[in-house]
């Protein structure tokens, strides 16, 4: 059968094994996790005997394990492999769930002719080289098998005095220790060769036949779960192999196994094609919200962006039903903020160019007062600086040309102190866009009289200097959330010269896309960190609306970022809701 073809008879038959799950499919496959869950819940079923028929005519279980007792006795008799300890009788009481009939529970010790872990050879990674025999470590056992990208090699030699840990195809290497405890994969039958690492365990089944079923025992969450109870260690993360060998396995009758696995394979087939789906519907929705909002950031005058916005809104519904696309809409009703699009302009404004008078006469008159330092003078404007066209009654300023902007504690001084303080302050990582995050406020030792120069005051701007890219000119508003709170050089402190300008509006550019396409531009940029410096946050270029203007986008602005925080919110509460019917969809059809 081609994917579709098996697409649609796993549905049916699923339609047919799990009639509550299959008439809530759609509320299951678009859960968060839901696929997930399905997969593990097809192995639930597949190990307690509840994914295929039973046939009256197989021969037990019981029979099986007679065969596998005989052969391993066989091995002992020969020398090939040594006599296992004695297994304790599994009681009643010990059995997790109850089997169908003609199956069997046994320890995972009486199914293989070997269970031990790899080693790694003395020297480290000193030992590896660049081709040579696979030496295959936990990162290259998963559950769909080993990933062998990152392999490591050991010499010929090497492998040699490490027969014991040699690898044959049929195996399952079973991951013993660490974040990847638990999973497992099997060696394929056109394997070479290969040795282990002490962090992966090797289990041999007696019978290649029960290979691939005791595979899905060992992912499902049966095992998985007792991985978990039995761990030893202050870190809850090793295996002891004595414990993996006591763990129960419920054996089925060996034609049971065969339809069990070609049944989970079909099923497991599904999901992957359900998972496909669902990331080419998230790509073509991710698409289809860019361009549409795209759009919007286009419009060249109100009245287009109102035409647009019509056709868009009518779509709001569709567009709108994932939390990622509430984070571009948002986006976009920044983007047309500052841009003058998202508020009518008012012919009766005062235009922005006796704004800027007014701020650069006050910024004069307190360079003469000696309460700020004079700057050096900043290059006109170019228009090719300019990222976008102003409406009428705004200006183009540059940001230090408007504000006072000053850097903050250097650590680590030697000069010595004539009245230390020890003051909270703010680092890179208390700023962040729109917020503060205030949870691990660090103290620093200052003179008493700099405390004028370092601390902030109330609607001062905090801009972060720089970090990985998204750190480059982060801004948000200081609102005196402490008593009295300094900031590191790290972060620069943007102060208003004038009390009528608004915070709000600066902290509205400098988080959005134009400004921070500059400041990526300008940023110095070594390995994977970029910084920007004082004389180019001193130049971006910064729109100005007129003051009344600047009052109606901020209020426009928090109207529209509420109603996205409340969407998201309902988002959220919806997935919790699919999250809950999911699970309890899945606990009804297991019970």
């Amino acid at each position: 059968m081609n994917a579709p073809q098996v697409a649609d008879a796993s549905r049916d038959y699923l339609t047919q094994l799990m009639p509550p799950l299959v008439r809530h499919f759609d509320l299951l496959a678009g859960a968060p996790q839901g696929v997930a869950r399905l997969r593990e819940l097809i192995l639930s079923l597949a190990v307690r005997g509840m994914l295929v028929p039973q046939d009256m005519a197989d021969e037990p279980a019981s029979a099986l394990l007679e065969r596998i007792r005989t052969q391993k006795d066989k091995l002992i008799a020969e020398g090939t492999i040594k006599r296992d300890t004695p297994l304790s009788v599994i009681t009643e009481e010990e059995q997790p769930f109850n089997l169908p009939d003609g199956w069997a529970w046994v320890k995972l010790n009486q199914l293989l002719s070997k269970i031990g872990a790899g080693s790694t050879p003395l020297g480290g990674k000193e030992v590896y080289v660049p081709s040579g025999v696979k030496f295959l470590r936990s990162q290259n056992v998963w559950n769909d098998g080993l990933r062998l990208s990152d392999v490591a090699y050991i010499k010929a030699e090497t492998h040699s005095r490490m027969s014991g840990t040699a690898v044959t195809p049929g195996d399952i290497l079973f991951n013993i220790t660490g974040a990847s405890i638990g999973r497992c994969a099997v060696v394929p039958g056109d394997f070479d060769e290969a040795n282990v690492s002490q962090h992966v365990t090797i289990i041999r089944p007696v019978m290649a036949a029960v290979t691939s079923y005791l595979h899905l025992v060992l992912v499902s969450a049966h095992v998985q779960q007792t991985v978990m109870d039995v761990q030893v260690g202050v870190s809850r993360e090793g295996l002891s192999i004595g414990k993996l060998g006591q763990f129960l396995i419920p054996v089925p009758p060996l034609p049971e196994q065969a339809r069990i696995v070609a049944k989970v394979k079909e099923l497991m087939t599904f999901c992957d094609l359900l998972e496909e789906k669902g990331r080419l519907e998230a790509e073509q929705h991710r698409r289809l919200v860019a361009t549409l909002f795209d759009s919007l950031i286009s419009a060249e005058s109100p009245h287009e962006l109102a035409e647009r916005w019509q056709r868009v809104a009518a779509h709001f519904d569709l567009l709108l039903d994932r939390p990622e696309a509430v984070d571009v809409l948002e986006q976009t009703v920044l983007q047309l903020a500052v841009r003058g699009l998202l508020v009518p302009q008012d012919p009766a404004d005062e235009p922005a160019s006796h704004l800027l008078e007014r701020i650069r006469s006050e910024k004069d008159r307190l360079i003469a007062a000696g309460k700020i330092k004079r700057d050096k003078s900043l290059a006109s404007i170019n228009e090719d600086e300019t990222p976008f066209e102003l409406p009428n009654g705004w200006g183009w300023g540059r940001l230090g040309e408007v504000t006072d902007i000053s850097s903050g504690v250097t650590l680590g001084r030697k000069t010595p102190l004539k009245s230390p303080v020890s003051l909270p302050y703010l680092r890179v990582a208390n700023v962040q866009r729109w917020k503060l995050v205030l949870q691990d406020v660090k103290e620093v030792v200052i003179d008493a009289f700099e405390l004028e120069r370092f601390q902030l005051r109330t609607g001062d701007l905090l801009m972060t200097e720089g970090g990985d890219w998204d750190k480059v000119g982060r801004t948000c508003i200081w609102r005196n959330e402490l008593p009295t709170c300094l900031h590191q050089n790290h972060v620069f402190k943007v102060r208003r010269v004038f009390d009528e300008w608004q915070p709000l509006w600066a902290e509205l550019y400098l988080n959005s896309t134009y400004a921070r396409a500059y400041f990526a531009s300008s940023a110095k940029q070594t390995t994977n960190l970029a910084s920007i410096n004082m004389t180019q946050l001193k130049s971006c270029v910064f729109p100005i609306p007129p003051l009344a203007e600047q009052a109606r986008i901020i209020a426009r602005v928090e109207e529209l970022r509420r109603l996205c925080a409340d969407l998201r919110a309902r988002l959220s509460h919806r997935k919790d809701i699919q999250r809950a019917l999911s699970a309890a969809l899945v606990e009804q059809v297991a019970a």
